[in-house]
């Protein structure tokens, strides 16, 4: 399917700067741009692909201006990124929707599934489950016993959903991911034996939730692990039991959350950050990558680094030094040879 820079420009009403007719049938990155693609520009460190790329339309936000000749129909937009976010969901959406249940799935008799539902070979849905309308459910995923899912949730191959969890509406869970696995619950008795705790608590998760491939979500000892609405969680993540995590929170690659820890609404977390049990995270907090966090964050919308945790302006302060070091340890050898010295001559 073919569409025209006008065309784009009227859906996302931007404003096009050069040829209005041309037509576009692909998407392609600003690097490796091809003919008969659209492009976008979000970040300035590739904005000198611009003059370069070989797509026939570029998306670019209102503030960009050109040094030189862009030879690419520009569209102009209020934000690029956002922008070609909805032409890619535009794209996605357009594609033939699976539906229909495989005679190869498996589905209790009590389970009660909604409408225009796709239920892939080798699935399973367990007694009393609720499956709502519009729901995909693909190949080899087993939701087990008294499970929740709302409509429109996209659940992809070898994803597990242990008994009486609750999955909202509008979600996608990638492949590999385990929602309410039994959370990491023991205790030592006087020989030093661990003694498994049941877990019999569950997993609630929101609407509009990602989850991603891989990623592990423990369930509650007792109550719920909790995450909230528009939650966005990236591959490898481990979500302990009873923890609970704020509406609109994104959370990067291979972090882990321990126990009973409450993260406030749009935190944002880098790859590998790390954080200890029994903890709050207030609202707004920014986590950089590979920082650990041992105690409660209290002040909300500040940005965090290092391990241990802390402000970004002390990080920063305490990198210089820590590069200085070195010469600071010469420096302090040479002055305690000097000092021995002077002590010698007399």
């Amino acid at each position: 399917m073919e569409f025209s820079a006008q065309q784009i420009a009227d859906f996302l009403n931007g404003e096009v700067i050069g040829d209005k007719d041309i037509k576009v049938n692909n998407f392609s990155k600003i690097e490796e741009g091809k003919p008969h693609t659209i492009t976008f520009l979000a970040n300035p460190k590739y904005t000198h692909y611009i003059y370069e790329t070989e797509a026939d339309i570029v998306l670019v936000s209102k503030v960009f201006v050109p040094d030189r000749e862009v030879k690419a129909t520009i569209i102009k937009v209020d934000d690029a990124y956002q922008a070609i976010s909805r032409l890619l969901t535009l794209a996605q959406n357009a594609k033939p929707s699976k539906m229909g249940i495989s005679p190869k799935a498996d589905i209790a008799e009590s389970a009660v599934v909604g409408q225009d539902v796709f239920v892939g070979a080798f699935s399973s849905i367990g007694e009393h489950c609720k499956i709502g309308n519009n729901v995909k459910i693909y190949q080899n995923v087993q939701i087990a016993d008294y499970v929740v899912i709302g409509d429109n949730t996209v659940i992809f191959p070898n994803v597990s959903v242990y008994d009486h969890c609750v999955i909202g509406a509008d979600n996608i869970i990638h492949a590999g991911a385990v929602i309410g696995a039994d959370g990491f619950g023991f205790a030592p008795d006087q020989q030093g034996h661990y003694d498994k705790i049941p877990q019999i608590g569950n997993v609630v998760v929101g609407d509009n939730v990602e989850i991603g491939a891989n990623t592990t979500i423990d369930r509650a000892t007792m109550g719920s692990t909790v995450v909230g609405n528009g939650v966005k969680i990236d591959n490898l993540v481990q979500i302990a039991h009873n923890v609970e995590i704020g509406d609109h929170t994104a959370i990067a690659a291979q972090s882990g959350i321990a126990g009973s820890t409450k993260v406030g609404k749009k935190c944002v977390f880098g790859g590998q950050v790390g954080i200890t049990g029994h903890i709050s995270i207030a609202d707004g907090t920014i986590l950089g990558a590979k920082t650990g966090v041992s105690g409660n964050i209290k002040e909300p919308n500040r940005v965090w680094i290092g391990a241990p945790a802390m402000p970004l302006n002390t990080f920063r302060r305490s990198s210089v030094i820590i590069r200085q070091l070195p010469e600071l340890i010469q420096r302090l050898y040479d002055t305690e040879r000097k000092l021995n010295e002077i002590k010698g001559g007399k």
